[in-house]
């Protein structure tokens, strides 16, 4: 009597399991529905804009439905964030998340959290950051600048968009893996204010984009040191990373990639997913890329959400270092 009842729990648990694989395939044929809709958190012509655009497009012919990119500018992107965290989890409302949405729940504690709050689609893209220099300072390589920082403690400067931003944060790590005191200024009008100082000298050093970097450095105005991240940058080819220029774990590149609300079905994951990598892996999309100063990535939503969980709990012990040195 027992092996009978325990046989038909088996039958009901195995046709449920059916039933639910069923359902599961059946909604990623039919998916999508109508228009997808992408939430950019930055303005028209913004790296993760130009990026959403660029592979949305691509990826419209293999979904078989428009793909509409809405920007939604505002604190740090985090307003788009949460308004794709509050939508149907039915995948036709998706985010474009940068490295800004893990360096802002940081700083703020703010009960959005990107690991908990969002699904993982795929890691679009980097924008390299590179350590340059003004040619006045007396270094030629990574080594001689750390001990140029080591020998003259808050002598050296940053330029920084203000606390708690990319530029700000890969200088504090810089630092923290240095073992240094290299002084954050920080500037109101952002990185373009920064720049400016930095080629006439006012501050010795900044992490920039290296697409906004490299004509400085090819015309000799600047000096770069590392790229700061774990690969080159391919606008950059010939500076290498901060790994290879001796500082080993060290990865602060500004990262682009795709995420849907948390809860959204398995298989419209992996449907959205496999658009996306193949949206990457097209001629011209790498090569309209490469022109804009972004290295292309790719990978699975299982690789990204690894990716999310390293980069917040880097960010949180980078910024309570730099919070305990004040």
């Amino acid at each position: 009597m027992f092996s009978r009842s325990i046989k038909a729990l088996a039958l009901c648990v195995g046709v449920a399991l059916g039933l639910f694989t069923g359902t599961t395939a059946a909604l990623s044929q039919a998916y999508p529905t109508q228009p997808v809709k992408i939430l950019v958190g930055f303005g028209p012509g913004s790296a993760a804009d130009l990026l959403a655009r660029l592979v949305g497009k691509e990826m419209e012919s293999r979904l078989g439905q428009p793909i509409v990119v809405e920007n939604r500018p505002g604190n740090s992107s985090m307003i788009a964030a949460e308004t794709v965290a509050r939508a149907s989890p039915d995948g036709h409302t998706l985010f474009m998340a940068t490295i800004a949405n893990t360096l802002n729940p940081a700083e703020t504690k703010s009960n959005f959290n990107l690991a908990r709050d969002l699904a993982p689609i795929a890691l679009l893209g980097t924008v390299p950051n590179v350590l340059v220099a003004h040619p006045s300072v007396p270094a030629s390589n990574l080594q001689e600048l750390i001990a140029l920082a080591k020998s003259k403690p808050e002598s050296l400067t940053f330029g920084s968009s203000g606390y708690a931003t990319a530029s700000y944060m890969a200088a504090e790590l810089f630092n923290a893996k240095a073992g240094t005191r290299i002084v954050s200024v920080p500037y109101q009008g952002g990185s373009n204010q920064s720049l400016s100082d930095l080629l006439s000298g006012r501050i010795t050093l900044m992490f920039n984009v290296a697409a906004t970097l490299a004509p400085h450095v090819a015309a000799g105005k600047l000096k770069a040191f590392a790229v700061a991240q774990s690969k080159r940058a391919s606008i950059m080819p010939d500076v290498p990373t901060l790994t290879e220029a001796g500082m080993t774990g060290y990865d602060a590149g500004i990262w682009i990639g795709l995420l849907a609300p948390a809860g959204t079905p398995p298989a419209i994951i992996e449907k959205l997913s496999g658009a996306a990598n193949a949206a990457l892996a097209t001629d011209d999309v790498r090569a309209t890329l490469k022109r804009q100063g972004t290295d292309p990535a790719g990978g699975t939503p299982g690789e990204f959400a690894d990716f999310i969980r390293a980069d917040i709990e880097k960010w949180v012990a980078v910024l309570a270092s730099s919070n305990a040195g004040k």
